[in-house]
């Protein structure tokens, strides 16, 4: 299974949006300082998530949440 996930800075409040196979490995990542955009707001929690059976799929939901209609798509979800 592939993902397509939201997380949520917890010193910022800001958001970052990814896709991944191995969802806690990858927040793992984020937290311990290897991924440089969010080095400087961890730690990160996990906020959403969404599966996919293609990684295809879950790199195009992605693009999705960082595009202005899936900004506002999760604002009218109540997600971010």
């Amino acid at each position: 299974m592939f993902y397509a996930y939201v997380l949520r800075s917890e010193s910022t409040k800001t958001h970052y949006y990814g896709s991944t196979e191995d969802l806690g490995k990858r927040l793992n990542e984020h937290n311990s300082g290897k991924v440089k955009y969010t080095k400087g707001r961890r730690p990160w929690a996990l906020h959403y998530f969404e599966e996919y059976q293609t990684r295809a799929e879950a790199t195009r939901r992605e693009r999705f949440f960082k595009s202005i209609s899936g900004y506002l798509y999760l604002k009218e979800k109540g997600i971010i």
